[in-house]
């Protein structure tokens, strides 16, 4: 499943307008380094529509950010991964997205909700391992974020890729799912594995039937051997001896029963 950055890029544009210089950027009363750079790389992407600077500029302020101490300006870590994400969508760099985040959270299970939900806009396979970890934190489970997350993880990853039985097992472990969820998505599973086993059914007839015509083929290759064979045959027997023509006769007859695709 690839993007289309046009369409992608669109929530992230809402997302990165609320940060725009004239706008208030809600950090510490003293607004950091990182936060004034954080500004300078929104006018860079919504004003100036410079992606590449935009990008640079938020790798700047996260340098910043490494001095200063853990937990300090969270919103501001947050805002510039969702500005950075949207400037490598803009330059069609999907491909990019969770390593260029992971440099700066280092584990997938530590991006906050709304980055995860944004990198799950690559291709299926390309967070999969990421969201999965993700899921299973126990410090993520208590999130309001996370049933909302887990279904867009079973909607646009585990079914897509037929991991029917790990999308089952994350619908009936967790208890993010109420009562409703919990049975639409099973529906969503059942249905999933009932196409998924036509089409390998469909796959074995497909592959029946072209052994069949390869046997026929065969089989029918065969058959005009035999007949060249016994057209030549034909054709000498009767200028041989008497006794040559038995033994001639012999050995056809042998042939025959060599090449008999019967037996």
């Amino acid at each position: 499943m690839k993007s289309d950055p046009a369409t992608s890029a669109a929530p992230l544009r809402a997302l990165a307008g609320a940060l725009r210089s004239s706008d208030p950027v809600r950090a510490a009363p003293a607004p950091s380094a990182a936060a004034l750079l954080l500004e300078e790389a929104a006018d860079l992407l919504v004003v100036h529509l410079d992606f590449g600077a935009a990008l640079r500029t938020c790798e700047r302020a996260w340098q910043g950010l490494a001095e200063e101490p853990a937990g300090a300006s969270l919103e501001v870590k947050c805002s510039l991964c969702i500005v950075g994400i949207q400037a490598l969508a803009e330059m069609d760099r999907w491909q990019e997205v969770l390593s260029w985040v992971l440099q700066y959270y280092q584990a997938p299970e530590k991006l906050p909700p709304k980055v995860l939900e944004l990198c799950k806009m690559q291709e299926p396979g390309a967070v999969v391992d990421g969201v999965r970890a993700w899921l299973q934190d126990p410090d993520n489970q208590g999130l309001p974020e996370y049933r909302s997350l887990a279904e867009l993880h079973l909607q646009r990853v585990l079914l897509p890729l037929g991991l029917l039985s790990e999308a089952e097992e994350l619908v009936l472990g967790s208890a993010a799912f109420s009562e409703k969820h919990r049975l639409d998505a099973l529906q969503a599973i059942s249905a999933a594995r009932q196409q998924q086993t036509r089409g390998h059914s469909g796959s074995e007839e497909t592959r029946a039937l072209n052994q069949e015509d390869s046997s026929s083929h065969k089989f029918l290759s065969l058959l005009t051997l035999l007949r060249q064979l016994w057209d030549s045959a034909v054709s000498h027997f009767f200028s041989l001896p008497l006794s040559k023509s038995l033994l001639a006769a012999l050995l056809l007859c042998l042939l025959v029963l060599r090449f008999d695709p019967g037996e």
